[in-house]
């Protein structure tokens, strides 16, 4: 087994570990990821949630709820954006925010999402998938 991937946020108070993470590694343009992270988009992970754990400081956890009834963990210290819920999460999943990683990632991102809500100003020009909306195909 390898070494789990360790993260956490600004201040320290939080940290997580990972075990594993599912080929879905994306950038995501939406304008809340874009606000919530203050960037032209948020770069998420995602983990079974039974390879993920809060090793500091989950009592701390805020939670923002959406009105489109995403969720978005933070610290209260800080501000770190940790982890993202879609509305319809069954808890299979954990998606957490790669700039907290503390360790190195051997995975890279393979996608742009929601780049229908992208910033003017930004320009993807990388080569990775690009989606409109989720991971879906475009018409």
């Amino acid at each position: 087994m390898t070494e789990p991937l360790k993260g956490s946020c600004l201040c320290g108070a939080i940290a997580y570990e990972a075990d594993s993470l599912t080929p879905d590694m994306g950038h995501c343009h939406c304008s809340m990821c874009r606000k919530f992270h203050g960037a032209a988009f948020a770069t998420f992970g995602e983990v079974p949630s039974s390879q993920f754990r809060w090793t500091r400081g989950e009592d701390q956890l805020k939670t923002y709820t959406a009105p489109n009834g995403t969720q978005r963990m933070f610290c209260p210290h800080c501000g770190s954006s940790l982890t993202f819920a879609p509305a319809n999460h069954d808890g299979s999943l954990v998606e957490f925010a790669l700039g907290t990683l503390d360790t190195p990632c051997p995975q890279k991102p393979d996608a742009h999402i929601f780049t229908a809500f992208k910033a003017d100003w930004s320009t993807i020009s990388d080569g990775l998938q690009v989606f409109a909306e989720g991971r879906v195909a475009d018409d």
